[in-house]
Order: structure tokens, then sequence, then C-alpha cells
């Protein structure tokens, strides 16, 4: 399976470029399938795999990778970085990392989302103001999907 960091830049090389779709076989046969614009993540025909990279973001979004364009009333996505469950606290009796009203910045970490049984901590990214928290504990999350709405 591509590592977090390769997926990464492959989603950026789309974006640079204005791709929509991209498609890779490496010497060992592992396939992997990138597409943009698509309605949900599923399975392409023949079975083969594939991740859905989200639309590109528009000139109003924040260079964070939220897209705080008009309809959000100036207000930033904290988008999740993965496919994972979202967890918004360290442990089932812990507080939250961030609630409503919260003030991050930049390194703050706002929650944790597990994949494959690993827990990556995802940070804020950006300066502001927690105004509103868009997914429940426990929760399935797409790479892309917003998670938080933060005041700038």
């Amino acid at each position: 399976m591509v590592d977090l960091k390769t997926l990464r830049q492959l989603i950026k090389l789309m974006t640079d470029n204005d791709l929509s779709e991209l498609d890779l076989e490496d010497k060992g046969g592992e396939k992997i399938r990138l597409k943009r614009g698509a309605p949900a993540p599923g399975s392409a025909p023949g079975g083969v795999p594939y991740l859905v990279a989200p639309p590109a973001a528009s000139p109003a979004a924040t260079s964070s990778g939220g897209g705080g364009g008009d309809d959000l009333g100036g207000l930033v996505e904290i988008q999740s970085p993965m496919v994972g469950t979202y967890f918004a606290a360290p442990s089932p009796d812990a507080e939250a990392f961030v609630t409503v009203g919260a003030k991050v910045g930049p390194e703050t970490v706002v929650c944790i989302i597990e994949a494959m049984k690993v827990f990556n901590e995802v940070k804020a990214e950006l300066s502001g103001t927690i105004q509103k928290v868009l997914v429940e504990n426990g929760q399935a999350v797409e790479f892309g999907q917003p998670l938080y709405l933060v005041k700038p």
C-alpha cells in the first residue's frame, strides 16, 4: 500500500497539473488509480480500487488546504488528510482536543484519524477559533472531508 507522504505528493501533482485521473502500476503489480471530481470512492470496472482526490481548491481557499470560500461566510475548513475513523479525544475517557470556541494555532492537534490501526494526529494548520465541529466521534471520514469550521 502507498504511504501517506507519497499519496499526498501524487495528489499535489494532480492538482498542480490540473489532472482529473492518474493510473499507476509498480513493478510488483500494485495498482493505484486517483480521480478528482468523482461522486464517491469505490471500485473502477474490473475491481481495481481507487482513491478520490477532492476538486482543486478555489482561489478563495486558504493555503492550509481548507475551503474558506464565500459560501462559508468567511469560515475556513479543517479537512481530513486521509480516509479513516475520526476521534475527537486521545482516549475514550479523555476530553476532546478542541471544542466550539477553542482557539487553535497551526500546531494545535484538533483530532486523531485512525487508519489501518495507526493513529494519526491532525493539526489545525491555521490560527483561529473553532466555530463548528462537523463530524461525530467514531465516524468514518473521507480524504478532504471537512471536520471543523474555523474563524481565522
